[in-house]
C-alpha cells in the first residue's frame, strides 16, 4: 500500500496526461483518481475516473486533502482552482524534475512546470499558471495568475504578463515589455512593444489584430485556422 498522500486530479483530457505523468515523476503523491463531467470516461494512464465536480465536497469530507487542477482552459482552471480552496482543498504544483527553477524564483500554487522549462532568478508565476515545456522565464518576469506560456516560448528579463494570457507556442517577448490581461498571442509571434489588455495579437512584430472580451475560446483550442496559437 501506498504511504504517499493522495491527490486528486481535476480533469482527464491531454493537459491532464502531463500531470499525470508530472506527479508521478516528482513522487510526492499518489493520484486517488480524476474529475470530469463525464464520469463515465475512461482511464487516463491508468488513473481512474471517480466522480465530477459534483462529488468534491464529499472526497474532501472523507479525507483527501491534495488537489490539483488539470485543464487546458485558463478560465476554467483558475475557476476551479478558486472553488477548490473554498471547500478547503490544499493545491499543489505540479513541477517536473527536468525543469530549471531559481532559488530566487516565487512559485504561487496550482502551478505547473514541463519538462525543460527554465525559470530564473526573481522571477514570479502566479497560481494556476502554465509553464510548458521547453518554455524560458527568464529574471524579475511577473507571470499573472491563470496565465499558459505554450511549449517553446521566450519571455526575456523584466516583462509582466496579466492574469488570464495565453502566449502561444514559440513566442519571443523583449525585456521589459508587459501584455494585459486576457490576451491571446499567436504561435511563434515576436513580442516588441506592450499589448493592452484582451487583445489577439500575433506575427513578427506582433500586431493587435483583434479585440475580444474573453479568451476562453482560444484557449480551449477553438480557433480559426489562420491565428496559430500551438498550444497542448
Amino acid at each position: 500500500m501506498s504511504t504517499l498522500s493522495p491527490l486528486l486530479l481535476i480533469g482527464a483530457g491531454g493537459h491532464a496526461k502531463v500531470v499525470i505523468e508530472l506527479v508521478r515523476a516528482a513522487g510526492d503523491f499518489e493520484i486517488a483518481g480524476l474529475i470530469d463531467r463525464n464520469q463515465g470516461a475512461p482511464p487516463v494512464l491508468g488513473v481512474p475516473v471517480v466522480g465530477t465536480d459534483a462529488d468534491l465536497s464529499r472526497f474532501r469530507h472523507e479525507g483527501i486533502r491534495h488537489a490539483f487542477v488539470g485543464i487546458g482552459s485558463n478560465r476554467r482552471r483558475l475557476q476551479m482552482g478558486r472553488y477548490l480552496q473554498q471547500l478547503g482543498f490544499e493545491m499543489v504544483n505540479a513541477i517536473s524534475p527536468a525543469a530549471v527553477i531559481s532559488l530566487s524564483a516565487q512559485l504561487g500554487c496550482g502551478v505547473a512546470v514541463m519538462p525543460g522549462a527554465v525559470i530564473n532568478a526573481e522571477a514570479r508565476v502566479d497560481d494556476f499558471s502554465i509553464i510548458n515545456t521547453h518554455a524560458s522565464v527568464d529574471h524579475e518576469c511577473w507571470i499573472g495568475e491563470g496565465v499558459h506560456v505554450a511549449p517553446g516560448s521566450t519571455i526575456a528579463g523584466s516583462v509582466r504578463i496579466g492574469r488570464l494570457t495565453f502566449i502561444g507556442a514559440g513566442t519571443t517577448v523583449i525585456p521589459g515589455k508587459t501584455i494585459g490581461e486576457k490576451a491571446v498571442i499567436g504561435a511563434a509571434a515576436c513580442v516588441v512593444r506592450d499589448i493592452p489588455n484582451a487583445v489577439l495579437a500575433r506575427g513578427v512584430p506582433a500586431r493587435v489584430i483583434a479585440a475580444h472580451h474573453d479568451n476562453q475560446e482560444f484557449s480551449e483550442g477553438k480557433v480559426p485556422a489562420h491565428v496559430g496559437l500551438g498550444s497542448n
